[in-house]
């Protein structure tokens, strides 16, 4: 009896050590870069991988490159403008948006970033989202910056 334990016992783990190896195979889906560098900063507004959307974090600039200095609500809209272009270039919209992250300088900026944010959400289904105060942003003027994560139908 124990030594037909051993023997099934043995078989076993045999079988699903194979198993195990033939999962392990990958897979690689297609990527396409969205967007050119800008400002010779090496970097793409997104990144397509199958079904997955990665966008970059998106600073405020406006048309013609113009930052609106000091003025965190209108920082905060051109950035969700932004967002919403590369999103719909991309074939998305803020409804396939599942994760963003906020990057604020200040603070006390928190709550009117969560109104302006908010009304990009009309039915009220968020995305997962991490805000998170740094001490500086790669431009000086910068109040805010935005990254998302999207799926794509």
């Amino acid at each position: 009896m124990r030594t037909a334990f051993v023997t099934l016992c043995v078989l076993c783990f045999g079988t699903c050590g194979c198993v195990t190896a033939q999962q392990a195979t990958p897979t690689t889906a297609s990527l396409e870069y969205i967007g050119k560098p800008v400002r010779g900063i090496p970097v793409s507004q997104a990144v397509k991988a199958g079904k997955a959307l990665f966008v970059s974090g998106m600073p405020p600039f406006g048309p013609g490159g113009k930052i609106v200095v000091g003025d965190f609500p209108a920082q905060m809209k051109q950035v969700m403008e932004n967002l919403t272009g590369v999103l719909k270039s991309s074939g998305a919209g803020w409804d396939r948006v599942v994760k963003t992250t906020v990057y604020l300088i200040r603070f006390e900026d928190f709550a009117e970033m969560n109104r302006i944010y908010g009304a990009y959400f009309p039915n009220g289904k968020y995305p997962a989202r991490t805000t998170v105060v740094v001490s500086a942003l790669p431009h000086p003027d910068f109040l805010l910056e935005i990254e998302c994560e999207a799926l794509l139908e």
